[in-house]
């Protein structure tokens, strides 16, 4: 964080400095709200969640060498405290005050980053273009919600050129609180699907709670679309900034990014990337997954209305070999290939993960796939709808874990031809034994869920297997 004195934060976050006798000591370290990752000199925000109250681990904060602690109620401890109502809403107001004072400077210009899929790989993306031309911060692994997006937006200094900021979701009004927090100059909307839909109540619920990226924008701003799924184009006539299109169906003659060629194998996807007024440049992108060339395109709109070169974007693209940690992973490249895409799940992805699947398997294809949370009413058909989707496929061996998944397998094996292609397992070791005997060499897995549904962890246990050749 910048350095700050314990005044200045107390009037930030609305609080009061104790002892007051402090109130002029100078902080500058890393903000925490997790006692185990403080560092000497840094900060402990004190959060009350639904099963941990962060004053509990205070003392383990301060014996890790915290300067300050952002406390609901002082505690008798013998370290600087700026007491708050709220200790979530002062991170909040302390990031916005830290953005606010390095934008002071002119240097600074944000990204915010929204879509129901693809904001992780693309601010990943993003990261890796912009930091090749300036000091970068983007958000740690997924870290889009009202407490990741303020820690992400603490690690600015005064050198920071970009902030690329993943603004997620869960309902209404809260992509809206984080754009406040660091407006972006540049804002992004991907993708409007059915994840975390039962927050938003509808699809068109989930459409106008992404649009907050770019109702604020101003007409000097500019609004990155997704001309290919139409509830995002819509939102042109939501924001006054200038629009930039990405999309196979953009058009580069009118400023579009785009993309020709497009070819999916197990090796990633390789295409060639036309930039607006029609450039073009080949590319040999590392990702797994023909849909990830979707946020390739945005990350390359986003970087060109930055004002970066094609080589740069190029070269920044060619040098992520994967999308995030547990996103199309490939954990395994021996007799068996293991791709681990368990960290998220809803029917959009889902859908682009199992047509990856058989897009880079050389041999028989084989899904491990895990229950898709927080669908709300549309839950039971939205799994039917992957069931028949593996069918209609070919996938040549589906294994369905968990009882909140198993509609998946019903609706497969309802299709008549499918028998044993089909398997259910209660649990991830009822399906781990039954992958040992199923699996044969030549056979590309991929291991699919939502995070709650926990089959990342079965996806890094069959890739440290198959990985040593067992």
């Amino acid at each position: 964080m910048i350095a700050l004195m314990l005044d200045e934060i107390a009037t930030a976050v609305q609080g009061v400095v104790h002892p007051s006798s402090a109130g002029a000591a100078v902080v500058d370290g890393p903000v925490d709200t997790d006692s185990r990752e403080v560092t000497p000199g840094g900060v402990f925000v004190a959060r009350v969640g639904e099963t941990m109250d962060g004053h509990d681990f205070a003392a383990s904060a301060l014996e890790r060498g915290a300067a300050l602690l952002i406390v609901e109620r002082p505690l008798d401890l013998d370290v600087p405290q700026v007491v708050v109502a709220d200790a979530t809403v002062a991170l909040a107001a302390l990031a916005k005050t830290v953005v606010a004072r390095v934008r002071e400077a002119g240097r600074l210009r944000v990204v915010g980053i929204t879509g129901s899929n693809g904001k992780t790989t693309t601010k990943n993306l993003l990261r890796e273009i912009l930091g090749r031309v300036g000091p970068t911060v983007a958000s740690h692994a997924s870290f889009n919600n009202e407490v990741g997006g303020p820690m992400t937006m603490l690690r600015v200094t005064h050198d920071t050129e970009f902030l690329v900021a993943e603004m997620g979701a869960s309902g209404p009004g809260a992509i809206a609180r984080l754009v406040a927090l660091a407006p972006p100059d540049i804002g992004v909307v991907l993708k409007v699907g059915l994840a975390h839909a039962a927050g938003f109540g509808s699809i068109e619920g989930t459409a106008l709670a992404k649009s907050e990226m770019v109702t604020g924008l101003g007409e000097h701003d500019v609004a990155v679309l997704n001309r290919d799924d139409p509830r995002v184009a819509a939102m042109a006539e939501r924001t006054r900034a200038r629009v930039a299109w990405f999309g196979l169906s953009a058009d580069p003659s009118t400023g579009g990014t785009t993309a020709d060629d497009v070819e999916a194998t197990a090796a990633g996807t390789t295409f060639d990337l036309v930039l607006p007024g029609g450039e073009r440049r080949p590319v040999a992108f590392r990702v797994l997954g023909e849909h990830h060339v979707g946020n390739a395109m945005a990350a390359a709109a986003v970087a060109t209305a930055l004002g970066v070169d094609a080589d740069t974007i190029v070269t920044g693209l060619e040098a992520v070999t994967r999308a995030e940690r547990w996103r199309m992973e490939v954990v395994a490249t021996g007799p068996v290939t293991v791709v681990n895409d368990a960290y998220n799940a809803s029917p959009d992805s889902m859908a682009a993960a199992l047509k990856a699947l058989v897009q880079i398997a050389p041999g028989r294809s084989v899904a491990v796939l895990g229950a898709m949370t927080e669908l709300g009413e549309s839950a039971g058909e939205e799994h039917d709808r992957v069931g028949l989707l593996v069918v209609r496929l070919n996938i040549g061996q589906l294994i369905v874990v968990g009882p909140d998944a198993k509609r998946i397998h019903l609706a497969a094996t309802a299709q008549g031809s499918w028998d044993t292609e089909s398997i259910y397992a209660e649990t991830q070791e009822e399906a781990e034994e039954l992958l040992e005997l199923v699996v044969q060499p030549g056979d590309t897995v991929l291991v699919k869920s939502s995070n709650s549904a926990g089959l990342r962890h079965l996806g890094d246990r069959l890739g440290a297997r198959w990985a040593r050749g067992a």
